[in-house]
């Protein structure tokens, strides 16, 4: 994956034989589908307290994949050969993105279990009124399609050249995907501060950090660590 003056021949490539793992994947599968009703019946029994639970879920596996991504983005920009070994594994992780765009969804429907902001009308408490057009859902939404658009986006051009890449060993995809990730960097900084803010910080609106991105970035760091300690464990 790194920059030759011409296109080395490729060696036959190692192929995932799914089928080996066909009894698994039903299981999951099986696993998947019966925690998914549980989650519908905690969602109907105690909608507010399966609120929390669900955004408590949902923000530690964002931080794992958005950490995978960032590390991805990293090691292009830096030109690394030895992040090689991992870095599939990192793509791998960071394209769920999408999936958590889905899963991002309840909180949208039961937004009103989360965010006390959104139910207090203007007036009422002059210090929400001061931050009235930051704090509005119309923002709130507009804001949480343009961060996953971006990731999204990102992390699947990423994923989509480093694997043509290890097809003909083609140049042009490093060149390619260095580009993007001088791109991504800044970009991924403000999406995610501003995600942690709009998501996790506004659950309580009188509170305000100026370092509640920065906490988000160490525990994203820390996550995002966690496929490279379980390969080498």
């Amino acid at each position: 994956m790194s920059e030759r003056l011409h296109t080395p021949p490729m060696p036959e490539g190692e192929y995932f034989d799914s089928r080996r793992f066909t009894g698994l994947s039903t299981l999951l599968g099986l696993i998947a589908i019966v925690s998914l009703v549980l989650c519908l019946i905690g969602a109907f029994v105690n909608p507010h307290q399966f609120s929390y639970s669900w955004l408590f879920a949902f923000a530690f596996f964002f931080t794992l994949c958005a950490g995978c991504f960032f590390w991805t983005i990293v090691h292009h920009a830096t030109d690394a050969d030895w992040s090689v070994v991992v870095r599939r594994q990192l793509e791998n992780i960071a394209v769920l993105l999408g999936a958590l765009a889905v899963l991002f969804i309840p909180i949208l429907l039961l937004r009103h279990h989360l965010y006390s902001w959104m139910d207090i009308p203007p007036g009422h408490e002059a210090n929400l009124d001061s931050k009235r057009a930051y704090l509005n859902f119309h923002w709130f939404f507009i804001r949480t399609i343009i961060f996953f658009s971006f990731w999204i986006v990102a992390s699947l051009l990423l994923r989509r050249f480093s694997a043509r890449q290890d097809k003909d060993g083609n140049p042009l995809f490093t060149i390619w995907m260095r580009r993007v990730s001088f791109a991504s960097l800044p970009l991924f900084a403000l999406c995610l501060t501003f995600g942690a803010v709009d998501w996790m910080m506004s659950l309580n609106y009188r509170w305000y950090s100026t370092m509640f991105g920065v906490y988000i970035f160490a525990h994203r760091f820390a996550t995002s660590r966690l496929p490279e300690w379980h390969r080498h464990a």
